[in-house]
């Protein structure tokens, strides 16, 4: 149980007001999972999206946060960079083994041509967000604003 911080008798924490003197009691401190990630800009979490192959977890970290609820560019770029993050898992998921299934008398330079592609596309968008510009990938950008 706390004391008062003016007379010194004990007030217990919900109190705002100490029951002896009246004077006004200091509020908590807010808790540290509140706490967690508030220095965090929208245009940080917005760029933090499109890290490749780590971006997820800011993409999913921002769209459960409650504090980017109301951010609605912040929201699309981790729609855009969650779906960027699930066209490489398909791309080295499906598309590769099946690359390599039906190249087998000869080696085709295709798979890294498609996994050179989309990290490029994630530079970019990297780029872009971080100077503040909100650019729609055709297919992808199309699917984030729907999410939205």
């Amino acid at each position: 149980m706390p004391f008062c911080t003016h007379c010194g008798k004990p007030a217990p924490s919900a109190d705002t007001f100490c029951r002896s003197c009246g004077a006004r009691q200091p509020t908590d401190p807010p808790e540290a999972a509140a706490a967690a990630g508030a220095g965090l800009s929208p245009r940080a979490a917005s760029i933090l999206c499109y890290v490749p192959w780590l971006g997820w977890l800011a993409a999913v970290y921002v769209l459960a946060s409650a504090r980017f609820q109301q951010t609605r560019d912040t929201r699309f770029h981790a729609y855009q960079g969650l779906y960027l993050f699930v066209a490489w898992l398909v791309l080295d998921w499906a598309i590769t083994p099946w690359i390599h299934l039906m190249s087998v008398m000869r080696k085709t330079p295709l798979e890294g041509m498609l996994q050179l592609f989309l990290l490029v596309v994630w530079i970019v968008m990297l780029i872009k967000t971080s100077r503040g510009e909100r650019y729609s990938l055709p297919v992808v950008g199309e699917l984030a604003e729907r999410s939205l």
